[in-house]
């Protein structure tokens, strides 16, 4: 079964999560859980750091759906009924979700959830609800993908079907440039992502600011919790450089933008959960880009709380366990986090914090990488940061001011491979 710890928290609901991730950039989901609820986790790995936030655990395959319903019937036989089964990990949120519907927990039906992870699948069913999306087409070859990029006029974007966080995505200015994007796209692999069929798109352009909506949804009812503006950086790719979240920004409260929301969960039968929904605010309003049934990465959720006092990981807890309660903004504060990218593939010699630099806007600032460490650039890795700034302010200006700093804030030394 596995391995019971004394309970950080009170006697809440028992909330029972599936994966972890990376300590470095999803402890703080479980360090807001443990107050709250009795928190168990369902993991393929055996817990380390943390074991301070659990209740308990059990060992299992987490991409098998069958396991985890068997997993959790018996921590209800044996310990107490679990309220409430999610996961914040993008590669285990299929099956989570079947799970999910055969223990009779509140949650999204697997085929709406599994509908946000295939964007094609995206694409076709929003196509007949009104909602506003680049023209895109699934292709198995490189002459498919030369052929649609010719019918949808360059520049286009080259993307894996089922992948997230920007992995692999580039942008595409002619034919010749077309092929090997395809190929870069066909050739990204996951842990846990199958990859088969006609699984890279090609995708019209769209120029314009980028935005993601946090959204809570309860019975249908979408709740959006935040809005993120987002810059991109190493183009031709789009490696997610800055993200930024002012507590009071008016667009939260704009009618197209609250419309496309509703109209993308009704659409896709998204019912309860969390949701991560990426936008380009283009001359003609907001186009959708892509859709994920969970708590989003890259600290998004954290500068959300920080920003407006709304915690989300506390609030996918409530609707995992069909307990959730209206969150009402406590502040107005614009938070902003810079993640840090070589200039070149290196290898990392020395990381310094400048702690003389820190202002005191800075919140946070975290070198994630170490030396000896290889960091390369797309296309050959990805997310290959070696650190990240975070600042809240009272204005955007002010925070973006820190930002700025934050290649001065985490000194890098390097050598070149």
């Amino acid at each position: 079964m596995g391995d019971r710890s004394s309970s950080p928290g009170p006697d809440g609901p028992l909330l029972a999560l599936v994966g972890s991730g990376d300590r470095r950039y999803r402890e703080y989901i479980l360090a807001a859980l443990a107050p709250h609820f009795r928190l168990w986790l369902l993991d393929a790995i055996e817990p380390s750091w943390h074991r301070p936030y659990l209740t308990g655990f059990t060992l299992v395959d987490t991409h098998d759906p069958a396991a985890l319903v068997g997993a959790v019937r018996r921590i209800g036989s044996e310990v107490a009924p679990v309220a409430g089964l999610f996961s914040y990990d993008e590669w285990v949120i299929d099956a989570t979700a079947i799970a999910v519907e055969q223990l009779g927990l509140p949650g999204s039906p697997p085929q709406a959830v599994a509908a946000c992870r295939d964007k094609a699948a995206t694409r076709r069913i929003l196509a007949g609800h009104g909602v506003d999306q680049p023209r895109s087409v699934a292709v198995t070859g490189q002459v498919e993908a030369v052929e649609a990029a010719a019918s949808i006029g360059y520049p286009v974007v080259v993307k894996a079907r089922r992948l997230a966080g920007s992995i692999g995505v580039q942008r595409v200015e002619d034919e010749q440039g077309l092929v090997p994007a395809y190929r870069a796209a066909d050739a990204v692999v996951f842990p846990g992502v199958v990859r088969d069929g006609a699984d890279v798109l090609v995708e019209e352009y769209l120029d314009g600011p980028e935005i993601s909506v946090d959204s809570a949804v309860v019975d249908g009812n979408v709740i959006p919790l935040a809005l993120a503006r987002k810059q991109t950086g190493l183009a031709p790719y789009f490696e997610e450089t800055v993200h930024l979240i002012d507590g009071a920004d008016p667009l939260l409260a704009d009618e197209a933008l609250n419309d496309q929301l509703h109209r993308i969960h009704s659409g896709l039968g998204l019912t309860d959960g969390m949701t991560h929904t990426e936008f380009r605010l283009t001359r003609d309003g907001p186009r959708l880009i892509e859709i994920n049934a969970r708590l989003s990465g890259d600290f998004i959720p954290y500068l959300g709380e920080l920003a407006t006092g709304v915690d989300f990981a506390v609030a996918a807890g409530q609707v995992a366990t069909g307990c959730y309660s209206t969150s009402r903004p406590t502040r107005r504060r614009v938070a902003g986090i810079r993640f840090l990218y070589p200039p070149v593939d290196c290898r990392i010699l020395d990381l310094r914090v400048r702690t003389d630099l820190l202002g005191p806007e800075v919140h946070a600032a975290v070198a994630t990488g170490q030396p000896g460490q290889d960091l390369a650039l797309p296309p050959r890795g990805f997310l290959s940061r070696y650190g990240y700034v975070i600042a809240v302010a009272d204005s955007v200006e002010q925070t973006n001011a820190e930002l700025e700093r934050a290649h001065d804030i985490i000194e890098l030394e390097y050598k070149p491979i």
